[in-house]
C-alpha cells in the first residue's frame, strides 16, 4: 500500500476513532468532577496541550470554531484549571475510554508500535494542536491505552492538515461546517446552518488535497506496515463505533 493510498484508507479510522471519548458522556462526567460544565471541559482538554495562551491563538489551532465560542468556553474552562492540567485531564479521559471500549482481541501493540513510529517522525509544520499533545501530554505505558493516544495525535494532525485544505480552497469556515456536520454548527458557534450546495465541489477537492498532504506522514513505514496500520485501524473504529 501506498502512502496516499494508506492516507485515503486510513482516514475514517484516523478521523473518528478517538471522536468517540470527546463525546462520551463519561468524559462530560469527569469534566463536571473537576468543576466544568460542557463544552469548557472539550475546548480547555483539546487545546490545554497548547500551555497557558490567548484564546484567540486555540481559535487559531481549531479553526472551524467560532472564535467567539472559544473565547468564552476557554476563559470559563481556565477558570477551573490551568491549561495543560485541563489538557492532561481530558487525555486520562481517553485512557478511561479506551479501557472499556478496545476489544481484548485487538493487537493493539502492533497498533500503537506502528502509529508512535508516524507519530514520532511526523513534522509538525502547521498543526498544533498535534504538536501539543505530542509535546506535552505523557503517553500511556498500557498497549491499548498507547494506541488511541497515537491515533488521537494523527487525529490531529490529520485535522490541520485539512483545515490548511479547507482554507486553500476558499472555502469559509462556517460554510465549511455547515456543509460537512450542519447538525454541529450551532456547537461551533455558527448559529444555524447555511445552504452549501454551491461549494459541494471545492469541499470534495479540499477532502482530496487533504489526503495528499496527510500522505507523507506514512513515508516512514513500508507497503506492508502501512496496509497494516490501516487494517489495525480500522478493525478498531468498527469495533468502537
Amino acid at each position: 500500500m501506498d502512502a496516499l493510498t494508506a492516507a485515503t484508507e486510513s482516514a475514517p479510522a484516523i478521523s473518528n476513532v478517538t471522536s468517540f471519548f470527546m463525546i462520551d458522556p463519561k468524559t462530560f462526567a469527569t469534566g463536571a468532577e473537576h468543576g466544568f460544565s460542557g463544552l469548557d471541559f472539550y475546548v480547555t482538554g483539546r487545546g490545554g496541550v497548547l500551555g497557558e495562551v490567548d484564546a484567540d491563538v486555540v481559535a487559531a489551532a481549531f479553526v472551524f470554531f467560532s472564535p467567539d465560542t472559544v473565547r468564552a468556553q476557554w476563559e470559563a474552562g481556565r477558570a477551573v484549571l490551568p491549561a495543560l492540567d485541563a489538557g492532561r485531564a481530558f487525555a486520562g479521559c481517553l485512557v478511561d475510554w479506551t479501557h472499556e471500549h478496545v476489544p481484548a482481541d485487538l493487537d493493539a501493540a502492533r497498533l500503537a508500535e506502528l502509529a508512535e513510529r508516524v507519530v514520532a517522525a511526523a513534522s509538525p509544520a502547521g498543526a498544533p494542536l498535534f504538536a501539543g499533545w505530542r509535546a506535552n501530554v505523557e503517553a500511556p505505558d498500557e498497549p491499548a491505552a498507547r494506541a488511541t493516544f497515537a491515533l488521537n495525535a494523527l487525529r490531529e494532525l490529520r485535522a490541520a492538515r485539512h483545515a490548511g485544505a479547507v482554507l486553500a480552497a476558499g472555502l469559509d469556515v462556517r460554510d465549511a461546517v455547515s456543509h460537512r456536520s450542519p447538525g454541529m454548527a450551532g456547537i461551533f458557534g455558527w448559529g444555524d446552518p447555511v445552504d452549501t450546495a454551491a461549494i459541494a465541489s471545492r469541499w470534495d477537492e479540499a477532502e482530496a488535497a487533504t489526503d495528499v498532504a496527510f500522505a507523507p506522514v506514512f513515508e516512514v513505514l513500508d507497503d506492508a506496515e502501512r496496509a497494516e496500520l490501516t487494517d489495525l485501524s480500522l478493525a478498531l473504529l468498527d469495533a468502537v463505533r
